[in-house]
């Protein structure tokens, strides 16, 4: 067998993706789907029309390889984290829609579990009380249905995150699966035992047999049975998304870090065999390999990077594709002293701050529509760099000798330069840019013998470009404080 494929299933759009045994890809196919904004600060995604993308792609890149089922050793998935969809048992029909991770309607409800005190699962779970987690948007979707629970606690409905949904609908519902690294998103599992946990259910109000078994991020789970191009092939990884990117990266010693640029932002560090837990940053399972122990993270989430630049396409229109916005920018010198705080939907890593929306600060009849955009692209350079100093101030600060960066917006050069400037370390982009679906084919390869080792997925990592940082230390520092003005103006606004 030549491929190992990969589902890549993400914020705003369905990918699959073949590649041969070097990494390198012979073959893929990309489908967006719908944003669907019901009321402010809403997000919901149709998990039927996700499937069906899903589908369409499966065959398009099998096609696009010339391959066929009988040419692909296994697939994997990898998957937006946090979105949760609640299912039919019976009939493998969603419920309602899917809620995005990005969707902040749980806000009450995490101000009422919190009771003044968000971190208060932390020490089971790694997290704190957030509108981001899964566990919450199902518990809204119970209680915004009062039928539902009686339902849930019968058995006939299921939950789970995209990678649940998808192992379901992919195996015509032999599977109601989820793996370590997107369990440990839910606010639901005990990072020590690898389990759902008892307290966590109790609190939050999750029946037990609405839940996935969780298994490890590489087995063989079942096979593809959905009437696809991939029928009859082993699934055997799942990873969410920004692990898959860490995987990929072969992140694969502690110290080792990954920053993923696409919707959101996700800075990963690897943190080794046990979980570090600190107040501005998550502790997350980066993955689990069959039988073998668990390797935990580090991780900074950002919520809003790319979608700030699909903001400025799609609401104000000042470009027409998201590809334009580097050369826009570029043609100022700097921002004109504009900040843009993107908190479309708070903030999140190292702040944590729901009440927080976007702002832009600074503007005079100088600025033009050339400065917003280098605006934009600053502000998600800015975000990282807080993420990091947060990091550095958990202790682990020696890892940032270079930083790899993956994800659509690593394309553009003006912000990769910026990243290395603020950050005063090399910024370094892979050969092979696709690296969250490379790391589920891994995930999936190593399951059923494509690569031996993750040595040999260490052997497939390539540099193709470095950025080195240009700018004085001072002048950064200078601008730095100008950033957390801006951001300390965000705080609060949403009451």
């Amino acid at each position: 067998m030549r491929y190992v494929a990969a589902i890549d299933q993400g914020t705003s759009s369905s990918r699959c993706v073949l590649f041969n045994r070097d990494g390198t890809i012979a073959g893929a196919a990309q489908r967006e789907h719908a944003q669907i904004h019901p009321r402010p600060g809403w997000v919901e995604h149709d998990p039927l029309e996700i499937v069906a993308n899903v589908r369409a792609t499966i065959n398009e890149a099998v096609a696009a390889a010339g391959a066929s089922a009988s040419d692909v050793a296994a697939v994997g998935i990898t998957n937006q984290r946090e979105t949760t969809v609640l299912w039919e048992r019976a009939s493998g029909a969603p419920v309602a829609n899917a809620i995005v991770w990005q969707d902040t309607r749980t806000a009450g409800l995490v101000a009422e579990l919190a009771a003044g005190d968000v971190d208060r699962l932390r020490a089971i779970t790694g997290l704190p009380l957030s509108t981001y987690f899964s566990g919450l948007k199902a518990r809204w979707l119970l209680d915004a249905d009062p039928a539902l629970l009686a339902r849930a606690e019968a058995g006939e409905l299921c939950f789970g995150t995209i990678d649940a949904w998808l192992l379901w609908q992919l195996s015509g519902g032999a599977l109601h699966v989820t793996d370590v690294t997107n369990a440990s998103r839910t606010l639901l599992m005990d990072l020590s035992t690898l389990d759902w946990s008892a307290t966590c259910l109790d609190e939050i109000g999750i029946p037990r047999a609405l839940l996935p078994e969780i298994r490890s991020s590489s087995e063989v789970y079942g096979e593809v049975r959905c009437g696809c191009a991939l029928d009859g092939v082993p699934i055997a990884g799942v990873l969410g998304d920004q692990q898959a990117a860490l995987f990929g990266q072969a992140c694969f010693e502690p110290g080792d870090a990954k920053n993923t640029y696409g919707t959101g932002c996700f800075l990963l560090v690897n943190t080794g065999a046990d979980p570090v837990t600190t107040r501005d940053l998550l502790a997350t399972v980066a993955y689990k390999l069959g039988d073998g122990p668990a390797a935990y993270a580090l991780e900074g989430s950002i919520a809003v990077a790319g979608a700030a630049v699909q903001w400025l396409r799609d609401k104000l229109g000042i470009i027409d594709s998201a590809g334009e916005v580097e050369a826009l920018a570029a043609s100022v010198p700097d921002t004109g002293d504009v900040y843009f705080v993107p908190a479309f939907s708070g903030l999140f890593a190292p702040w944590w701050r729901g009440d927080a929306r976007g702002t832009i600060v600074g503007l005079t009849a100088y600025t033009t529509k050339a400065h917003l955009a280098r605006a934009t692209l600053e502000a998600t350079a800015w975000q990282v760099r807080e993420v990091i100093e947060a990091v550095r101030d958990a202790g682990g600060g020696t890892c940032f000798r270079e930083l790899r960066v993956d994800g659509g917006m690593t394309a553009n050069n003006l912000l990769m330069q910026f990243q290395a400037d603020v950050l005063g370390v090399p910024v370094v982009r892979p050969r092979v840019a696709e690296t969250t679906a490379l790391g589920a084919a891994y995930a999936a390869g190593l399951a059923t013998g494509v690569w031996s080792s993750i040595e040999d997925v260490r052997a497939n990592w390539h540099e193709a470009r470095r950025w080195e940082p240009r700018l004085r230390a001072a002048a950064i520092e200078q601008r730095a404080a100008r950033w957390r003005e801006a951001v300390e103006r965000a705080l609060g606004w949403a009451r």
